[in-house]
């Protein structure tokens, strides 16, 4: 796999979501990685090709065992509370798997910088190193503010905030905020009624 380093915010944006597929960030529907299936649209919803499914096989038990706890990990270095503490959990990440960065041609003709994993690495391990350079990247273009937890009340969700406008507050917008917007307006219209 050869990670592109101009292109963070799919590595910071894809440890978002592993990270929120775990049962303690989805209490009321557990883990959304219950089997190798999930494990493979997660992948395919991110559009990654990796190294170690390059032969057209698909995750096995094993993997999804160790993306699980990879997945922890991940929560672990977006849960920092100093920027130095995401930097080090990072670079541990990148270890797993990354090697030094290269300059090379891009699809366009132009250079681009592109950290590769080492042959035969696992799954799991050139995870590690996409996410790691997404989380290196988020950290050196928008600050390790951009590193929080969802504003949803009882949610136990992290994320990483890539928008233009860095305002994002929910893990899940479709979910934790559409649960406080509907608390929101449950709650207006009981003062309205109330008010009559």
């Amino acid at each position: 796999m050869r990670i592109p380093m101009a292109d963070y915010v799919a590595g910071a944006t894809f440890a978002s979501d592993l990270v929120n597929t775990s049962p303690t960030v989805r209490a009321d529907t557990g883990d959304a990685l219950p089997d190798p299936a999930a494990l493979t649209g997660l992948l395919a919803g991110h559009d990654l090709r990796l190294d170690a499914l390059a032969d057209g096989g698909a995750p096995t038990d094993d993997d999804l065992h160790a993306v699980r706890l990879l997945r922890r990990e991940v929560r672990g270095v977006v849960e920092t509370e100093t920027v130095e503490q995401a930097v080090a959990g990072s670079g541990v990440l990148v270890a797993r798997a990354g090697l030094a960065p290269v300059l090379d041609r891009a699809a366009g003709g132009g250079w681009q910088w592109y950290v590769p994993t080492e042959p035969g690495a696992s799954l799991a391990d050139e995870l590690a190193a996409f996410v790691a350079v997404g989380l290196f990247g988020a950290v050196r273009t928008l600050g390790h503010e951009r590193f929080r937890a969802c504003a949803g009340p009882d949610c136990r969700g992290v994320f990483v905030d890539t928008s233009r406008a860095g305002r994002r507050r929910y893990c899940l917008p479709d979910l934790c905020g559409n649960r406080v917007n509907v608390a929101n307006h449950r709650a207006r219209r009981l003062r309205a009624g109330v008010a009559r």
